[in-house]
């Protein structure tokens, strides 16, 4: 058991390491594009499946609460919490709609849309994605194996090129957190 712990966090470890070395500039432009639609009154609607709904949900919560610091509530919205469009949508549209429904009732021209995948390959992701990029809004997606269909379909693409999701998303939540921590130390005018 002591050897499969050790080799689960030295993975993930060095896995983070190289990510994050090859990535820095890409998350910095992204955390700019996020700033800069926040201080323009814009929203962050955030969505994916599974461990990436679950991320989703969390990265939302450290915008509209609080992150490191006081400061004012930043508007971001997981698309992934509300069973009863979910299930409504989900019975009258089909899964593959949950999210692409409330793009189109939430989203404007200068939003954020943040899709997380660790596939690139959620039919449902893919379609809110697509809805997004017609209505004008920053699509930034989260993926991981070989980035899928996401990757070419987004404005910026973090692809973390690992097969075990596990890995993967241990990635995309300090991507998260990361991009919380840029945003509250440069957002102006808070």
């Amino acid at each position: 058991m002591i050897d499969s712990i050790r080799r689960a966090v030295a993975d993930s470890l060095e896995l983070k390491k190289i990510f994050f070395q090859r990535n820095e500039q890409l998350i910095a432009d992204v955390a700019r594009e996020i700033c800069t639609a926040l201080e323009n009154g814009r929203k962050v609607l955030l969505y994916g499946n599974g461990g990436s709904a679950a991320d989703s949900q969390h990265i939302a919560a450290e915008w509209v609460g609080r992150f490191r610091r006081e400061r004012r509530a930043f508007p971001a919205i997981a698309l992934t919490t509300d069973t009863s469009i979910l299930t409504a949508v989900g019975n009258d549209y089909g899964f593959d709609h949950v999210f692409l429904r409330q793009v189109q009732a939430l989203g404007r021209k200068g939003d954020i849309a943040i899709a997380i995948s660790t596939s690139g390959n959620s039919p449902n992701v893919l379609l809110a994605t697509d809805a997004a990029r017609e209505i004008g809004m920053i699509t930034i997606g989260l993926t991981g194996r070989d980035g899928g269909k996401l990757g070419s379909r987004v404005d910026y693409h973090l692809n973390v090129p690992h097969e075990l999701s596990a890995r993967i998303q241990e990635v995309h939540i300090m991507i998260g957190h990361i991009l919380c921590d840029l945003a509250d130390e440069n957002m102006k005018g808070i």
